[in-house]
């Protein structure tokens, strides 16, 4: 059997040092701060560095990956012999997968013999971490890059991504909600639910008064969104408040949840339009 590269984008908010242990490969969304020309990378700067930054009244921007970059990584392993699955972000908040799927198409033509997928998994951060997670376990299971690609496939719009935000500035800045609304939520302390849709995209679903009562929110929805959570695999992913997302943690196995496979940090090109004090909650329901 041909073996075959996972590819995933920064997007995904698995810690680099773990991508390497699964052999998983990526490429990185790019942000630079508004007084500064230069560009960064997931390597360039801790998520903790760069909340810093955030906090001292830095503005990030970010900036999609470009066709060029996936097709000339693609294309290395295709050389190599090895067929390709690339499990990005969802195509309603980047161009990123788009890119993908572009590069895929034009190598495709070029390289007829090989295997290429290029998924839009319709999530980001752990819920598009968690389905990597996923493809690799099959990976070390001999599950072939076929089988992988339609479980992706069959499970993506089951993915539930749940998150909470601590200042409702950045979601302003980026356009997701008004100025009136933010400067309402600062008065009031109105912290929102939100979560990413069945489209990809990102939607507000509820407010809650107080950072401690959308923590409770946030834990609720493992629950709501599943019958069964005693062997549930879930990911929680944490801007700056570690110990907020393990609180998060104790309080979904306080429910019967097993605990979660991995407690990451959400990267500068999440982060950047969130702030600090991002948790995000990344599991398998029945139903998105």
């Amino acid at each position: 059997m041909t073996d075959f590269t996972i590819y995933t984008d920064s997007a995904c908010d698995i810690d680099n040092e773990i991508l390497r242990e699964w052999g998983v490969k990526k490429k990185d969304l790019t942000f630079k701060f508004e007084d500064e020309n230069r560009e960064y990378n997931s390597d360039d700067m801790t998520p903790d560095a760069f909340y810093k930054e955030m906090k001292g009244g830095r503005v990030a921007k970010t900036s999609a990956v470009n066709m060029q970059t996936f097709y000339d990584a693609f294309e290395a392993e295709l050389k190599e012999n090895r067929n390709v699955i690339y499990l990005g972000m969802a195509s309603g908040i980047s161009n990123t997968p788009n890119a993908a799927k572009l590069a895929a198409e034009e190598l495709k033509e070029k390289y007829p013999e090989r295997k290429l997928y290029a998924i839009d998994c319709y999530t980001a951060s752990v819920g598009q971490g968690l389905i990597v997670y996923k493809a690799v376990l099959m990976k070390k299971e001999g599950k072939s890059i076929d089988e992988i690609a339609e479980y992706v496939e069959n499970i993506k719009e089951k993915v539930n991504v749940w998150f909470i935000v601590d200042d409702l500035v950045y979601l302003k800045r980026g356009g997701r909600i008004s100025a009136t609304a933010a400067f309402a939520g600062g008065v009031l302390q109105l912290k929102p639910l939100l979560r990413v849709d069945e489209e990809g995209k990102l939607e507000t679903v509820s407010k809650v008064r107080g950072r401690s009562q959308s923590i409770k929110a946030l834990s609720k929805k493992i629950s709501e969104m599943t019958s069964d959570i005693s062997d549930l695999d879930y990911i929680i992913g944490q801007g700056d408040c570690l110990e907020e997302a393990e609180s998060l943690d104790e309080m979904i196995k306080g429910q019967g949840g097993k605990g979660a496979k991995y407690i990451t940090s959400i990267t500068p090109v999440i982060g950047a339009h969130t702030g600090p004090g991002i948790m995000v909650l990344g599991f398998i329901g029945e139903h998105r």
